[in-house]
């Protein structure tokens, strides 16, 4: 049984970060479609996801009194970053499948046009260039199959993440 401030926590964080991730996506939707291939906007989501796990792990282990073991840490991720990632996902899938889905073709001639200038940059022989744009001009990244396919790699990666943060969290007396 999983104790009820955990619970607690890990919920209501995963809410916050699944709001949090959805304004963001909102947020640059309306300002610019331009933002989602900025190379920072995504160290800023990676920023703000961080800085909200740390908060969850040190005010969860406070309110247990210290006694936090690697699994409660990692059960206190784990059910945040699930919850805040499926939020995310469900706001994606609306935005680019119902309201606008011509935004998804939007962004990924955006992001070929991006990928195509950091080739070029790096000196990538024309051939190559063309095979890569041929094969993201074949993709939808947005499509709702391919926004859930990335949602499962998102928790895989977050789940190698928890277990690190579990490390760190975890109560020095507990042995486990």
């Amino acid at each position: 049984m999983i104790n009820e401030v955990i619970k607690k926590n890990g919920i209501t964080y995963g809410v916050i970060t699944g709001i949090v991730s959805a304004l963001i996506t909102a947020t640059i939707y309306a300002v610019d479609l331009n933002l989602f291939t900025a190379w920072w906007m995504g160290l800023l989501g990676i920023a703000i996801s961080l800085t909200i796990s740390i908060v969850l792990l040190s005010k969860t282990k406070k309110e247990l009194k210290g006694v936090f073991s690697f699994k409660d840490a990692f059960t206190t991720y784990f059910i945040a970053a699930v919850i805040g990632i499926l939020i995310s996902t469900f706001f994606n899938i609306v935005l680019f499948n119902v309201i606008d889905p011509g935004a998804k073709d939007t962004v990924n001639e955006l992001m070929i046009k991006y990928t195509v200038g950091v080739m070029q940059k790096f000196g990538s022989p024309a051939s190559v260039i063309n095979d890569t744009v041929a094969k993201m001009k074949l993709s939808n990244p947005y499509s709702t199959l391919e926004l859930l396919k990335g949602s499962a790699f998102a928790i895989v990666i977050s789940s190698v993440l928890g277990l690190i943060f579990a490390a760190f969290f975890k109560s020095k007396t507990t042995q486990e």
